[in-house]
Parts: structure tokens; C-alpha cells; sequence
């Protein structure tokens, strides 16, 4: 009974660091997104996206509608967007988001996450050439018809349409497009009156590279450290 109840906490306690960190980064977002175009999410179409995928990780609107008035204050925290590049255990190539008010920190920290994890910090455009930014929309695929949608918008930018499922085992519809095409398709849902339940740009790689999977779950390891460090946005690789 004991080691079932350490199991159930542990649980608990790793789903609580999840959400955790996935509000942390959305805060950041949306101060990003605040400072760029103001705290109105009807005329600050990047705002209106952070809002839309604070909702799509159950972000209570109390908390969304606070960290927008903090981004709105004098004491507001500034935030540098960088991209880090490197190397997994195996070749595998990583592409690391921040958000962070201390370069030095952050790379000092990737850097010890990369060695420790079996890997490196590369140099940029040592592995950028292995991925295609693009912009993604999940959406709910109920009352859609796929074949419909995508000729509806196939002329802002659509490149790619299909069936996927979210983290809970929920069927969605997943669309892409080059990211210079984000906003003319996030505007084209808009206009359709489809409200996507996420939408992120996202470094899709060109060519997987699959691994045994022994070696896959060195990768995955270092994925894992990278995402826990707090100027830590996203982590994308071509593990296949």
C-alpha cells in the first residue's frame, strides 16, 4: 500500500512540475507578446495566439488576465528570445528556444545540460540546416471537413494537413505552413471562425533519424533536463 501511495505522489508531484513550467512559459510569452503589441489581445494578433495556447494547457484566465497586467507594468521583466543549437548523445541534432533576462546564465547553463547529458553546445548553424520552422495549428476536427479546409486554405500559405492525437488521447487536426505564412493562416482560421486549440511555430526536422532504443532514451534524457531549466521555452530534435 505504502509504495502504491509513493507512486501515486510521485505522479502528482511530476504532473505539478508540468503545469508549473508550462505557466511559466506562457508567462513569458505573453510579457513577449505584451511589450511587442500591447495588452489587448483583439489588436495584438500575438498576444491573441498566447491567450488561445494558455487555454489549450488549462491556464486558469485569472492567471492569463494577471501576467497580462504584469506585462503591462513599469517593473515588467524584459525577455531575449535566442536559439541555441547543438548536438544529443548519438548525432542527434537539438534546437533549444529561451526566453531570458541573462544570456550568461542561460548558455552557461545549456552548456553544462548538453555535457552532462552526453552531448554539446554547438556553434550557430551547425544544426539549423536539419529543420524547417514552421508555423502549427492543432484544432478540434469536430464539424470540419478536412478535405474542404484544406482547399479553403490551401491559398494562405497550408502546407501540410492531417490527423493526430493530443496528450489525453483527443483526436486533432494538425495544419502547417512555412512560418512567413503564420499570420496569413492564423487570420484565414479567424475569419472561418475557427478558434485553433494551439498554434506554435515549431522547427520540424527534414529527415528523422531513428535510433535502437537504448540510444533513443539517452536522447530523450538530455531532452528532459534541457526542458526542466527555467529560460528554457522549447526543445526540438530530429530524434525519429
Amino acid at each position: 500500500m505504502g509504495r502504491i501511495f509513493e507512486t501515486r505522489k510521485h505522479t502528482m508531484f511530476a504532473r505539478w512540475d508540468r503545469m508549473a513550467k508550462q505557466f511559466a512559459r506562457i508567462g513569458k510569452e505573453i510579457t513577449i507578446a505584451v511589450k511587442a503589441g500591447g495588452p489587448d489581445p483583439a489588436g495584438n494578433p500575438l498576444l491573441r495566439r498566447v491567450v488561445q495556447n494558455a487555454r489549450s494547457v488549462n491556464m486558469p484566465k485569472d492567471k492569463v488576465e494577471a501576467a497580462i497586467r504584469r506585462a503591462s507594468g513599469k517593473e515588467a521583466a524584459s525577455y531575449e528570445e535566442i536559439l541555441y543549437e547543438g548536438y544529443a548523445p548519438h548525432g542527434i541534432a537539438v534546437m533549444v528556444e529561451t526566453a531570458t533576462d541573462n544570456p550568461t546564465r542561460t548558455v552557461s547553463n545549456l552548456r553544462t545540460h548538453f555535457n552532462k547529458g552526453g552531448g554539446n553546445l554547438a556553434s550557430p548553424g551547425s544544426v539549423g540546416f536539419l529543420f524547417q520552422r514552421m508555423g502549427v495549428f492543432r484544432l478540434n476536427p469536430a464539424g470540419l471537413d478536412q478535405d474542404e479546409l484544406e482547399l479553403e486554405l490551401i491559398d494562405f500559405g497550408l502546407e501540410e494537413i492531417g490527423e493526430s492525437t493530443g496528450e489525453k488521447g483527443e483526436p486533432q487536426l494538425v495544419i502547417r505552413c512555412a512560418f512567413g505564412d503564420f499570420g496569413h493562416l492564423q487570420k484565414a482560421l479567424e475569419d472561418r471562425g475557427i478558434t485553433p486549440l494551439s498554434a506554435e511555430s515549431e522547427y520540424i526536422p527534414v529527415t528523422p533519424t531513428e535510433l535502437p532504443e537504448n540510444h533513443a532514451s539517452e536522447v530523450l534524457g538530455l531532452v528532459d533536463r534541457l526542458e526542466q531549466d527555467d529560460d528554457v521555452q522549447k526543445v526540438f530534435h530530429n530524434l525519429g
